[in-house]
């Protein structure tokens, strides 16, 4: 198994791990096993959060500090071939995380749900007792709670020392926020998934398998949620092709 930080490149000035799902699941579990909790967070890096990184130096350092690193994005993988530096695997974070918890069912490992609405929380609560009877669930909380209700929801994922705690809310409050607390936070593993509760549970329908293997998934979003997410695929992708293109260009002229 390719341990995280001894396959990593650099890429559009962030860090990657060049691990396969099954990799990087297998070493989610070991620290999972692991006693004392070491207070790890795993990241899921895509184009839009690339970019956001270029202008946001706090999320830049965030997301660098991340103990695995890898591509949720069929972009990121491609550009690394054309750079010749490429990426053993896409690890979808969606993916990942259902992996994770059909595989702690098995294990009885405990888990925390951070984020979403009442209503997909609940659905996805009741979907985790049915599917996988052997996850332990430590807790859950719903993504709306204001900055003064903060120390609660701290106090209350810590008192509850999940393994894993799954942060189901938007870029870039997920990283910003599971870095800035996760000395506070007591899980051994923290993992910031985005909107993988509406999915699992149900509540959003994802794209084909052929669209996500031809690095479209983010189209079929867009059509979903285009008041949503129009900013942030069209203007992000057409700054994340400029950037590609003028690091492509730069390698040349250094004849790399």
């Amino acid at each position: 198994m390719t341990a995280p930080g001894s396959n990593r490149i650099q890429f559009m000035g962030c860090a990657i791990d060049s691990m396969t799902r099954e990799e990087t699941l297998a070493q989610v579990l070991d620290w999972c096993r692991e006693e004392a909790p070491a207070l790890r967070t795993l990241i899921t890096l895509n184009a839009a959060l690339l970019m956001m990184m270029k202008s946001n130096p706090e999320l830049a350092r965030a997301c660098n500090a991340g103990d695995i690193i890898v591509a949720d994005g069929m972009p990121i993988v491609w550009s690394t071939k054309l750079l010749g530096t490429p990426l053993a695997d896409r690890v979808a974070g969606v993916d990942l995380m259902q992996k994770l918890l059909e595989s702690g069912g098995e294990q009885g490992i405990s888990v925390y749900f951070l984020g979403a609405k009442q209503e997909v929380i609940d659905t996805l609560l009741d979907l985790c007792r049915e599917r996988w009877p052997g996850l332990k669930i430590a807790g859950a909380r719903n993504g709306y709670f204001g900055e003064d209700e903060h120390a609660e929801v701290i106090a209350d994922i810590a008192a509850s020392k999940p393994d894993i705690l799954f942060i189901g809310m938007p870029t870039p409050f997920k990283e910003l926020w599971g870095e800035q607390h996760r000395d506070e936070l007591g899980a051994k593993v923290i993992f910031g998934v985005g909107g993988s509760f509406d999915v699992i549970a149900g509540y959003v329908q994802r794209a084909p398998l052929w669209m996500q293997n031809i690095g479209m998934e983010w189209f079929w979003r867009l059509m979903m949620e285009p008041r949503k997410m129009w900013k942030r695929y069209l203007v992000t992708n057409t700054q994340f092709l400029a950037t590609l293109a003028g690091e492509l260009v730069r390698r040349r002229l250094l004849g790399r």
